[in-house]
């Protein structure tokens, strides 16, 4: 059997299907695909040659064919250039849990050019309206349950042209003149996609990640940089069969004849949209969305019904059904696949698995951040087997460094921060040139803020953090954006946010407090006061209340390991 090293050598060497060369790009040299797509509607374009003979979307008892869907997705596109007058490089949000409404959008606007912004589903008003005035957004598509946390603001918007509503009526969210149906988008289905032209360095996409100065930064995804990942994991796919062959295809009787996905990671993250939209749409993968929350009852009968074969999604939710009581009443023997991202993955987890999931020969696991478009390094196969605590080597067309504090490269095996360079990485954050410049170097490197070492073979480990950040259920979660919130109270005169261990989350947000003399502040009040402004899974679920000074060093700052194994942990519930 050849090794990981030898299938690279020959699927990426000169002739090899995923030819590597060096290239040089905004003035910095790095890796390249020979052969590529050239943008995201090239994409859209074979996908729709599949025709309507499987289905590509799967939402209830909703199943949209590859043709039908590019039809509908072009009907949307046309009329947000005709109605709204959307052109290349304005901005779209959407803000809705996953459904086709949320995937139409997206095709629609990066095949005509313009910009889709993808926004928090967890995020409450404040910060909801901050992303659609940070990104300038024209129009904005929402589903129920979100736009009703900011119909009494719209006014706030005069940039927004025009709203459109999933699964509500304009008169139940409102009298402004700017909601509509989204339905009104998709009445003139056709075959012909938006010829606008496009390069491969156009933006294609914009999504929030929250940041260390508070405010949350939006980074974009070029059309480069999205290609780039979808070829990556195709490469991914490719090489992992050639390490097993044994693993694809799945011979059995009664073995699925189209790869289907459970779609559970959230289409605003990298992972959904990008490694799991993208990816699926050019490989003809039916893509299973479950409605409403996840639940693992709901997730084990789709898999069973649907007869799924991959679920790449976060940890937390695999947790969730390994632990689920009733899995075994559930046939999930067509699953072949369990992907994890947004955290290492745990050995006791990867067996856990391969118990659920009898007919999974190994898990795999990634590593990447949305500064980079998704993944960035990926092991799976016998590899994930022999080096669990590792998120493998990176991906063809990435380079990684490790650099000590002074942005020399250490020795193998020693710990600095994790530098990545290749075409996935971002052009920078939308609008803010310094906290590009803060992450981006003028070599192309960039500083991720994550510590880790390579081993001989050149597989990353991942140990730490140097960002001030808390992982938790795959949600970055930036400890002073809820410190800042925390002593905007008038009963709080200093606060410290840490993540403390969590075995299904990894990790939850735990705010040790003082407070000022007299002060009556409760568990309770806290989170309510965070709950006001900030999403659910940043309100604190473990709070410390306390009257004397929190540690600092003389320069003032923070000791927060100090604090982390200070006391004892009092428990509320997350609100």
């Amino acid at each position: 059997m050849a090794t990981t090293a030898e299938i690279r050598e020959l699927l990426t060497g000169p002739g090899g299907a995923f030819e590597v060369v060096t290239a040089t790009i905004d003035g910095v040299e790095m890796k390249i695909y020979k052969d590529r797509l050239p943008h995201l509607r090239a994409v859209a374009e074979i996908a729709a040659g599949r025709g309507d003979g499987q289905p590509f979307i799967v939402y209830g008892d909703r199943r949209i064919g590859f043709g039908e869907f590019f039809r509908l997705a072009n009907s949307v596109a046309n009329h947000l250039r005709e109605d709204v007058g959307v052109v290349h490089g304005d901005r779209v949000a959407v803000l809705s849990a996953n459904n086709p409404e949320w995937c139409l959008t997206f095709w629609a606007t990066v095949n005509s050019g313009a910009i889709l912004v993808g926004l928090n589903g967890w995020w409450k008003a404040d910060e909801i309206l901050y992303g659609l005035r940070d990104s300038g957004a024209r129009v904005l598509v929402a589903d129920r349950d979100r736009i009703a946390r900011i119909a009494g603001s719209l006014g706030e918007l005069p940039e927004l042209e025009a709203v459109y509503l999933i699964d509500a009526e304009p008169a139940d969210v409102g009298d402004d003149p700017r909601l509509r149906r989204f339905g009104e988008l998709t009445v003139n289905p056709t075959p012909a996609f938006p010829d606008t032209p496009i390069d491969e360095a156009d933006y294609a996409v914009i999504f929030y990640t929250s940041g260390t100065t508070g405010r949350p930064k939006g980074a974009i995804s070029s059309h480069r940089n999205m290609v780039a990942n979808l070829q990556n994991t195709v490469y991914n796919t490719v090489a992992a069969g050639m390490a097993d062959p044994g693993s694809t295809p799945d011979l059995r009787a009664g073995a699925p004849t189209q790869t289907a996905a459970l779609l559970t990671s959230p289409l605003f993250h990298v992972s959904g949209c990008h490694s799991s939209l993208v990816v699926g749409t050019l490989g003809g993968v039916k893509l299973v969305i479950p409605e409403g929350r996840f639940e693992p009852a709901k997730a084990l009968q789709l898999i069973q019904d649907e007869q799924v074969t991959i679920w790449a999604t976060v940890p937390t939710m695999v947790w969730r059904v390994c632990e689920f009581e009733g899995r075994h009443d559930y046939d999930t023997s067509t699953v072949t696949s369990v992907a994890f991202g947004g955290s290492p993955s745990a050995e006791e987890l990867q067996r856990m698995v391969r118990e659920t999931f009898p007919n999974v020969r190994s898990t795999s696991n990634a590593y990447g951040l949305t500064e980079t478009s998704s993944v960035a390094t990926v092991i799976n196969g016998q590899d994930a087997i022999d080096k669990p605590a590792s998120v493998g080597p990176p991906v063809p067309v990435v380079d990684i460094r490790i650099v000590d504090a002074n942005g020399n490269d250490v020795p193998q095996g020693q710990t600095g921060e994790v530098l990545i360079k290749g075409p996935i990485v971002m052009p920078g954050y939308w609008g803010k040139p310094e906290a590009t410049a803060e992450i981006l170097d003028e070599g192309g490197w960039l500083h991720t803020g994550d510590i880790g070492h390579l081993d001989a073979d050149g597989y990353l480990y991942i140990t730490d953090r140097a960002k001030d950040m808390i992982i938790r259920g795959g949600e970055n979660v930036y400890c002073v954006e809820i410190e800042q919130r925390l002593v905007q109270h008038p009963e709080i005169a200093d606060a410290a946010v840490v993540g403390v261990p969590h075995p299904e989350l990894g990790e939850e947000v735990k705010a040790v407090i003082e407070v000022v003399p007299g002060s009556t502040l409760t568990e309770r009040d806290v989170q309510a006061w965070v709950a006001e402004t900030l999403a659910n899974f940043k309100v604190p679920a473990y709070v410390e209340l306390r009257t004397e000074k929190l540690p600092r060093n003389a320069s003032g700052k923070l000791l927060k390991n100090v604090l982390r194994g200070s006391g004892e942990v009092s428990f509320a519930e997350t609100m």
